[in-house]
């Protein structure tokens, strides 16, 4: 298989861009958004992302878009969180900074690159990373509670790019197939392909029945933070990247896939995050029929296309690779469990049985 081929399956912004020095990035900031600033980079997998330290003590991130990003999807993401915030102003969310000429983002040049390049600056969340606390039962009821409230805030949201082509949109998980080939051990190779097979057999047929919308679609741990003097508590959610119009539990199971418990049930600490959820944005039975199937498959999604992306951008390897034990170890826990016994467990847990 070519790597041309394996492109094919909708994700082309795994090609390396050119970096953008800390010095352009705090022009930019000066001459767009009249912010004296010090620039510093932060981690991601495929935009150039800066910690803006202004002279006035406040602080913002500055995100330069990939080149091959879609300017539509750029677009929706800066409007979902300005239609987002307009909902409800006390979510834990970034607010858009507007330029100085008044608009949202700006698609500029930068020096030594042919593309125009997406340009936004929002505000700064201070907060600790969620993977690097301690893990709570309190602290998993209030991120559900925080995502129903985005999903909430976003049910109303409509974009022309929302229906964009994302490799990482759970009801397209079938083309993952053709990349599990670069999961080197079989017997693993073989645990992804059984719940992938599972997934196109309970889950795909029903999916178009399913309540949808704009969802968030990535609440992993480092896309949230807590506050530094209540762990338990949701400071920030991080990064809508992501956004895609899809079914809305897939954005339930998308979180609860890094919410399983280490030992015993899988599912005994990821209940905690799913009925907060359903107390505030109800879900109904269907949905959570279809829980189980759909948080094994985002761990799916995760071996096999961070496995794949390592292999081909091992500059990048750590980054990419951050969430892939904890992704194996789901699975194989949840390998342990039949599906029946795993949706009477979420049926009650949210009251229905």
């Amino acid at each position: 298989m070519t790597a041309d081929h394996e492109a094919g399956i909708g994700e082309t912004l795994t090609m390396a861009a050119r970096p953008v020095p800390l010095a352009e990035a705090e022009v930019l900031a000066r001459e767009h958004y009249g912010l004296s600033a010090i620039a510093h980079p932060l981690s991601s997998e495929r935009d150039q992302n800066f910690h803006l330290k202004a002279e006035d003590g406040r602080d913002y991130v500055l995100k330069i878009t990939h080149p091959a990003e879609d300017r539509r999807v750029s677009d929706m993401q800066t409007q979902a969180l300005l239609h987002a915030a307009s909902v409800n102003p006390d979510l834990p969310i970034q607010h858009v900074v507007r330029a100085r000429n008044g608009q949202p983002e700006l698609s500029l040049p930068f020096s030594g690159d042919s593309a125009i390049r997406v340009v936004r600056i929002v505000t700064f969340t201070q907060g600790e990373p969620l993977h690097k606390v301690q893990r709570t039962s309190a602290q998993r009821r209030d991120l559900g509670r925080s995502l129903a409230r985005l999903g909430l805030a976003l049910r109303g949201f409509f974009h022309p790019a929302a229906g964009h082509d994302l490799l990482w949109d759970l009801k397209q998980a079938s083309r993952v197939r053709e990349i599990l080939v670069h999961i080197q051990d079989s017997g693993r190779r073989a645990l992804a392909t059984r719940f992938l097979d599972n997934f196109e057999h309970h889950a795909l047929p029903l999916l178009p029945g399913l309540r949808a919308q704009v969802i968030h679609n990535d609440l992993n741990p480092h896309n949230v933070l807590v506050r530094p003097d209540d762990h338990d508590r949701v400071a920030g959610i991080l990064d809508f990247g992501d956004l895609v119009h899809a079914p809305l539990i897939c954005d339930v199971a998308v979180a609860a896939a890094y919410q399983l418990s280490e030992v015993g049930n899988p599912l005994e600490a990821a209940v905690d995050f799913v009925a907060a959820y359903h107390a505030v944005a109800p879900l109904e039975r269907a949905e959570i029929d279809l829980l189980f199937d759909l948080i094994a498959t985002r761990l799916v999604l995760i071996v096999a296309i961070s496995g794949w992306r390592a292999s081909t951008h091992p500059e990048n390897r750590d980054y990419i690779l951050r969430n892939n034990p904890a992704a194996w170890s789901g699975l194989e826990r949840l390998a342990g469990l039949s599906r029946q016994e795993a949706q009477a467990f979420l049926r009650r847990a949210c009251d229905m049985e």
